[in-house]
């Protein structure tokens, strides 16, 4: 019989690897068609955060804080394309890097300057509070609807690139954007429209995150890095590649910080077992990392496959 506590770590590692999702399948696609390095996509996610709650907290409508979130979201990210990206993409990444890490540093300060050097209260909705029994294990109501949202995006995701004409594009970009543009599809149109749709899902993890974790300015670098372990992982330029690989980081990392620190404690003063079983659980997902890149460098699932 599973044990209460391994089923709650396990839904929570789920809900983490759909947020993670989220992020990195809109990055993933970014990348791997436009060979373009975001790093600003952290900054688009936080952006999803701080709007979705204040729209909360000023509507108290939890629908109109989404779309709000998705909204300015893709926003932003049309406009970085334009004035940022665009100019940049037949550049070197480095010089990509810098710009971008630039922006990140922007959107930090504006977040300070506009609400302040203090987390942004979000308040989870009061219909969607509480718990349910799942397998006999209470669990908050709120995150199975992150897990919901996030196998619903994950089957709309799979529509749009695998059954229409927009996923075609899509697929042949991936593997020869030079070709597409030469067979006279219109790639501007189709790196705008990938930097939105990246840019609507970052924020749309970021409204979701902000009721269970804390809105702040930074709050976009710690899950960038994470995402762009999941793409290195689950394949550039693959969604399902993301998809497998967010569950499986996700997975890691949740049930490493949960038992670790109790094993690690049989060997050692619980102090440190504390200490080195988080940081243990973080090495863990970088240590699958460099075996996937010496075993399959092009990923779990690699862009062809998709």
């Amino acid at each position: 019989m599973i044990s209460s506590l391994f089923l709650s770590q396990l839904l929570n590692g789920v809900q983490l690897g759909v947020l993670l999702f989220l992020l990195s399948s809109g990055l993933t696609l970014i990348f791997g068609i436009m060979n373009f390095i975001n790093l600003a996509h952290g900054s688009l996610y936080m952006v999803g955060a701080f709007v979705g709650a204040a729209s909360f907290n000023a509507s108290g409508s939890f629908t109109f804080a989404i779309a709000a979130a998705i909204i300015s979201s893709g926003l932003v990210g049309l406009l970085l394309e334009h004035l940022v990206a665009r100019p940049l993409y037949r550049y070197d990444h480095l010089y990509q890097v810098l710009a971008t890490f630039g922006l990140m540093m922007f959107f930090n300060e504006l977040a300070i300057v506009t609400f302040g050097n203090r987390p942004y209260y979000a308040a989870i909705p009061e219909s969607l509070g509480g718990a349910i029994s799942v397998f006999g294990a209470p669990y908050p109501v709120y995150r199975i609807l992150i897990i919901a949202v996030g196998v619903l995006v994950a089957l709309g995701a799979w529509f749009l690139i695998q059954k229409t004409r927009f996923g075609m594009l899509v697929r042949a970009g991936a593997s020869n954007a030079s070709m597409v543009s030469v067979l006279g599809a219109n790639v501007d149109l189709l790196k705008k429209s990938l930097f939105m749709l990246g840019a609507g899902l970052a924020g749309l993890a970021g409204a979701l995150a902000g009721p269970i974790l804390s809105v702040q300015s930074g709050m976009g670098e710690p899950v960038l890095i994470l995402a762009l372990v999941v793409i290195v992982v689950g394949g550039i330029g693959s969604i399902r590649g993301a998809l497998v690989a967010a569950m499986v980081i996700a997975i890691i990392d949740t049930l490493g910080r949960a038992y670790l620190p109790s094993l690690l404690g049989k060997l050692m003063l619980p102090s440190a077992a504390n200490a080195v079983g988080p940081a243990l659980a973080s090495m863990l997902i970088y240590v699958l990392m460099a075996l996937v890149l010496a075993f399959r460098p092009n990923g779990l699932i690699s862009a062809a496959r998709r």
